[in-house]
């Protein structure tokens, strides 16, 4: 009683001059943590993009920071004119577009039947897929496996061993079950439709978001995957864009190595070159994905919250 009688009166007018003042100072903490994140993330790519049309030589200087200092394509122009690039380039563009389209109905699919009530045998199957999640056979037994089914050196092995990500599927089940009650499927079959009529004429025009999240993420992972065609292709018609980059920045570091007891001047150009090339390679591989990212993003973000969400 006597701590409530020390205790200066709070009014109604006091309170509201902290609650205005309360926001302004936690929407100024909030936007300089982000000031600061959004430049941790922003920067690194901006200086690989002034850093790929800068002199090597003042890169290595430490000249450049935020314009570009002795502007130069010679980057670009030494990969515009390799053949081995577009082809890399046509490559990519074919394993993705099949490897995204393929996971993509898998994924799809799979969660919209593991996602159904009624489905027999539906926890066992679940869980066998989830065992995979942290249990994995290792990179010799699927190379092997691969081999024995024909898939070396073809389009294939760079779609099929990849094609099923569990952690989708269960993203995807998730989104099903909060989305699609047993209501509406039920209402469905008493007007006469079918499973396959529900799941293509109703399900999937409901999924949009969750089958544009699908999108991006394989999107993404296929055209920044080099892994797969490092040890399944041994046809250097058949790699990647990002193999073909990989393999042209460790030719352009051996030729200066080859170089280095017999003329230090052509070792340095050649290292400048390769330092050259390696912010060139990155800006041009990125191209594609910065370009289509943003036009997916709403849809990206839809999606990811509504397979968050239960009920």
């Amino acid at each position: 009683m006597t701590t409530q009688l020390m205790r200066p009166p709070v009014t109604p007018r006091g309170t509201a001059f902290r609650r205005r003042l309360a926001d302004p100072l936690f929407n100024a903490f909030a936007m300089t943590i982000l000031g600061f994140a959004l430049i941790a993330v922003i920067y690194p790519i901006y200086f690989i993009v002034i850093a790929s049309v800068s002199e090597p030589a003042r890169v290595y200087e430490g000249q450049v920071w935020f314009w570009p200092v002795g502007f130069t394509l010679d980057g670009y122009a030494r990969l515009l004119t390799d053949a081995t690039v577009w082809r890399g380039l046509g490559n990519s563009l074919l394993y993705t577009g099949l490897a995204t389209a393929l996971s993509v109905a898998l994924v799809v699919s799979a969660g919209y039947v593991l996602s159904r009530r009624d489905l027999p045998g539906r926890k066992t199957i679940t869980f066998l897929l989830v065992v995979t999640l942290f249990f994995d056979g290792g990179i010799i037994p699927r190379y092997l496996v691969v081999g024995d089914l024909g898939l070396l050196d073809t389009v294939g092995a760079m779609i099929l061993p990849g094609a099923v990500a569990v952690w989708n599927v269960v993203i995807a089940r998730a989104f099903f079950e909060s989305s699609l009650p047993d209501e509406i499927r039920e209402a469905a079959q008493m007007d006469g439709a079918s499973d396959f009529r529900f799941f293509f004429r109703i399900a999937v025009p409901l999924s949009k978001p969750l089958i544009a999240l699908m999108i991006v993420i394989h999107l993404i992972w296929n055209w920044n995957g080099f892994f797969d065609a490092l040890i399944y292709l041994n046809n250097p018609d058949l790699y990647p864009l990002q193999l073909v980059l990989r393999n042209i920045l460790v030719q352009s570091d051996l030729s200066g190595s080859s170089n280095l007891s017999g003329d230090l001047a052509s070792y340095e150009a050649a290292q400048r070159l390769a330092e050259l090339l390696k912010y060139s390679a990155i800006v041009f591989a990125s191209v594609p994905l910065l370009l289509m990212v943003p036009f997916l993003q709403r849809f990206f973000t839809q999606g990811a919250l509504l397979g968050a969400v239960k009920n």
